[in-house]
């Protein structure tokens, strides 16, 4: 099911192509971060590198979508774990727009 050039938002976790990450940002995080053209900020914060895909076909009602804090977030496909860690300066950014970074790599439990 995935390829070579999927990759997994570090923020959401949600799986796109890069290509399609470059031409229409994250469906969740554009607005955080401007990843609409731009392929280091997408390089730098999405990974290649992810464990397990589900599909969230109704992310309002879902469980699945609330055990992995996608609720109410858009319908797709998403990461179960994501290696990989946000640089600091994107963690900061976030910090500053009153957004709290938490890997989503299973290193921090709730």
């Amino acid at each position: 099911m995935s390829s070579r050039s999927d990759r997994a938002c570090m923020i959401c976790g949600i799986v796109q192509k890069f290509k399609d990450f470059v031409s229409n940002g994250c469906p969740n995080c554009d607005s955080l971060l401007a990843f609409t053209n731009d392929d280091t900020l997408v390089q730098d914060c999405t990974s290649p590198s992810f464990e397990g895909i589900v599909a969230i076909c109704d992310s309002k009602n879902s469980w699945v979508a609330k055990w992995l804090r996608v609720d109410g977030f858009e319908d797709g496909l998403y990461a179960v774990k994501v290696k990989g860690r946000l640089p600091e300066d994107i963690i900061g950014d976030l910090a500053s727009k009153g957004v709290v970074y938490r890997p989503r790599d299973g290193s921090v439990q709730e």
